[in-house]
């Protein structure tokens, strides 16, 4: 088993080439993690999944994504301990780990080296399609995912040695796929089609409303439930296959995960069924538990009675997306459905009696997301030429700032990011300080988060100082909301101010300088989204720079006073440095461990890769050669030495699952260089008789072209009389010789037996046919010589001259046959000698 394993092409150990990164046989990465631009890992409980969740049910990982960012206490990780085969763990520094077996010892992994052995097996595969390096890419994540979940994801990307352009909301990918290829879209100064996405995969259920104008594409709200997927509704058929089987065969179902997963596994067959077929459907397992078979069933009316509590749940996100982007069901121009759980009948009913309309499904369910982020590599690429199209997402949930204030003596805070405020977006703070502070950054609305701590990060701004007369120093902070959707204090600086001595002003009080303050930040915020929507800026991803010269722009004009008359007044800037302490942030010094550590197991899947490629090609070599050895391979070998290999190939394949199942590389090319000792000697009897006849033909042929050229030549015919009598000798005679040796050997092969080594082989008849060609080929092919005129011929042609008017140089004046033209003279008559010269 890989630690990646993939869904498609995949058997069981020994039977096929299943080597995936890090295969050293120990555990399995279900592909069930973010999404890659390219690459589809979206596995929604896939039937090929279950095989190995099934045969190593605690050592195969999977629904892992849930657990990025989440310490071990977290209330969500909690409740999700008893739906997982395998087991987690409390790390030294509080989050949750996975432990498997790996190398045959115990291991915890953080949730960021299981996702970044997911993204090295993409990467892997993105490049054996490719032929190229991956280095960019796009990753998608859930619009809910907070700031301690982004960044876990992006510490994933960097471990599997990957460049995150770009961490995508995945409504946002959908959106950009449905978009980008739409040419009836409205221009820009019209009004904007607003088209909403719904999209309820395997685990959560998630809706956005999105409007549309010509290369353009604005999000207006997100809402969401984190915990409403396919899953949910599996979870209610095996809650009651479990307690109806428990009544009716005394089975305690849940004691036995492996029976568990099972039944799971039909549970999902029998929702997919039920979505397409109303009547009553039966639920039948063979060997369930305890050697016994259990049957059951169900249709779709007392199935959609069982999960009025789960339907009940899809419309509150329907009514809460159209309210906080302040639009009625008549502004919506389309309802676009995605995902696995989008084809339950009742969803789609339940989705389409809300907005009254007929929903659109012009987009494919499972691979939207994946082909937005394709999309979005396509465009962040200089190597695609692809529609531009200016995206703008949205703040999922509300930020403040919380700071110690001396004006107030206490506490300050400021809302700096609204809910659904446009992203990415960068705005800048004014401070007046006589000392370092720290800002707190946290989310303002727990209420909606589905995270237990609202705290996002601490910055410190450092090295702050008083201006030289004892007055507060005035302090720009920059925060920003990246493409990522993680928020940051990005830059920080002190503005020192110099005034000349005459005329000088007096400096601003303190307590002016504490006022100042209060209103600074409270103003800020305004203006800088004003600015925003005048400029184009928020329409590219990549517009930092842009929206960074503009939110400096727009302090440098509110830092002016409005007094008419003031002093001469030099200011500079000092960047200050910022010290961050992030919510369970990985340190530097661990991630880089984590990235040696994937190094490692990257070589040691190589290693293992090899091995299982010796180990495979023993086993199919084995299989290869007891098919023929009963077919075409039969009359190329002796009845005892047919059933003596017979035997070793029984025995090496009883050898290959016993004591053979794990063994170096080495042990399997040792044991497949034995088998071919006896196998290749047959092999090469059965090519031989294959190749033997069409060559000894060939050789024939040529013979006989030889002969015919040689019966011509005594023929004396023209084509060959220009020949030498002696050469022609020596073809005769090598030609001779060819046929005496041809008919020799065939007389020979003739009287062996098929089961001995042949008389002649393949290659000596080749190098006849060479042989034969190179000596005769030269000399029956020797051209003609030229023939040339007569001495006497030649001597006239120079003194008449060029006949019938086709000399070197006729001119104009030159005389047409027939006619009273003028005679050339003698000095025109030696222009076509001097020409010539």
């Amino acid at each position: 088993m890989s630690r990646v394993h993939e869904e498609v092409g995949r058997t069981g150990p020994g039977r096929s080439t299943a080597v995936g990164p890090h295969a050293q046989p120990s555990f399995c990465v279900l592909v069930d993690s973010v999404q890659k631009g390219l690459v589809s890992d979206d596995n929604r409980n896939q039937e090929g999944s279950f095989v190995k969740v099934i045969s190593n049910a605690k050592n195969t990982v999977q629904g892992f994504k849930r657990f990025h960012g989440r310490a071990f206490s977290d209330p969500f990780v909690e409740a999700e301990k008893s739906n997982l085969a395998y087991d987690i763990v409390q790390l030294p520094t509080g989050l949750t780990g996975i432990k498997v077996t790996y190398m045959e010892e115990e291991r915890h992994f953080t949730t960021e080296q299981v996702t970044a052995m997911l993204l090295s097996k993409l990467k892997e595969t993105a490049e054996s399609v490719l032929k190229k390096p991956v280095v960019d890419c796009v990753v998608s994540v859930p619009c809910f995912y907070t700031d301690a979940e982004r960044r876990s994801v992006m510490d994933a990307t960097q471990i599997a040695g990957l460049n995150c352009l770009r961490l995508m909301n995945e409504t946002t990918a959908v959106a950009l796929a449905y978009g980008i290829y739409k040419q009836d879209l409205p221009a820009l100064e019209e009004k904007p089609r607003n088209v909403v996405f719904v999209d309820m995969g395997h685990s959560a259920y998630q809706v956005s409303v999105c409007a549309f104008n010509r290369a353009k594409l604005k999000v207006l709200a997100t809402a969401f439930d984190t915990t409403l997927g396919g899953r949910k509704f599996d979870e209610v058929l095996v809650n009651h296959f479990c307690e109806e089987f428990g009544k009716k065969y005394k089975l305690d179902i849940k004691s036995k995960i492996r029976a568990l997963l099972r039944l799971s596994q039909e549970c999902e067959k029998l929702k997919k069924l039920m979505s397409a077929n109303a009547s009553d459907l039966p639920l039948n397992i063979e060997c369930f538990m305890n050697d016994v078979d259990v049957s059951g069933i169900m249709n779709r009316s007392k199935f959609l009675e069982m999960c009025d509590d789960l339907l009940a749940r899809v419309e509150p996100p329907l009514r809460s997306v159209l309210e906080q982007a302040k639009l009625k069901k008549e502004d919506i121009y389309a309802v676009e459905i995605v995902g696995g759980a989008t084809r339950i009948p009742a969803v789609k009913e339940k989705i389409s009696k809300f907005f009254g309309k007929e929903l659109s499904t012009t987009l494919n369910a499972d691979e939207a997301v994946t082909r937005g982020c394709a999309l979005q590599c396509a465009i962040l690429s200089p190597a695609f030429k692809v529609k531009e199209i200016a995206i703008t997402d949205v703040v999922p949930y509300p930020i403040s700032l919380r700071w110690n204030s001396p004006a107030e003596e206490g506490s300050s805070d400021c809302e700096v990011f609204p809910k659904n405020h446009a992203a990415p977006f960068s705005k800048v703070l004014t401070f007046y300080r006589k000392e370092p502070f720290t800002l707190e950054a946290y989310y303002s609305s727990p209420q909606e988060l589905p995270y237990p701590d609202p705290a996002i990060a601490q910055f410190s701004v450092q090295k702050v100082t008083p201006q030289s007369d004892g007055s507060s120093s005035k302090v720009k902070v920059k925060v920003r909301v990246n493409v990522h959707g993680i928020f940051s204090v990005s830059s920080a600086s002190l503005v020192e101010v110099h005034k000349s001595e005459e005329n000088e002003e007096p400096m601003e009080t303190d307590q002016n300088a504490k006022e100042e303050e209060k209103m600074q930040v409270d103003q800020e915020e305004p203006h800088v989204e004003e600015q925003q929507q005048q400029t184009p800026a928020e329409n590219k991803a990549e517009s930092e720079e842009m929206e960074t010269s503009q939110a400096g722009s727009k302090d440098k004009k509110m830092d002016q006073p409005p007094q008419a008359k003031k002093a001469k007044v030099k200011t500079s800037t000092v960047d200050l440095p910022i010290e961050n302490q992030l919510l369970w942030q990985i340190d530097r010094e661990m991630l880089n461990l984590y990235i040696e550590n994937e190094g490692k197991m990257i070589m040691q899947d190589k290693l293992e890769k090899e091995r299982n490629d010796a180990k495979n090609a023993v086993e199919e070599y084995v299989y290869e050669m007891r098919d023929k050895l009963s077919g075409e391979y039969e009359k190329f070998v002796s009845e005892d030495d047919r059933n003596s290999f017979t035997l070793k190939l029984e025995d090496t394949e009883n050898w290959l699952y016993e004591d053979g199942e794990d063994q170096p590389k080495q042990v399997y090319v040792d044991k497949l260089a034995e088998l071919k000792n006896l196998g290749q000697p047959i092999k090469i009897r059965f090519q031989e008789s294959e190749e033997r006849p069409k060559l000894f033909e060939e050789l024939g042929k040529q013979i006989q072209q030889y002969m015919k050229v040689i019966s011509s030549f005594k023929n004396k015919e023209d084509q060959y009389e220009h020949l030498d009598a002696a050469d022609m000798g020596k073809v005769e005679k090598s030609t001779n010789e060819a046929v005496e040796w041809m008919n020799n050997k065939l007389n020979l092969q003739n009287k062996q037996s098929l089961t001995l080594d042949p008389v002649v082989k393949a290659r000596e008849i080749e190098a006849k046919i060479k042989e034969l060609t190179s000596f005769c080929s030269p000399i029956i092919s020797k051209p003609k010589p030229k023939v040339e005129p007569p001495k006497e011929e030649q001597k006239n042609a120079e003194q008449n001259g060029p006949v019938d008017g086709q000399g070197d140089n006729p001119g104009p004046q030159a005389a047409e046959p027939g006619t009273d033209g003028a005679v050339p003279s003698d000095s025109d008559k030696k222009l076509p000698e001097m020409d010539i010269d």
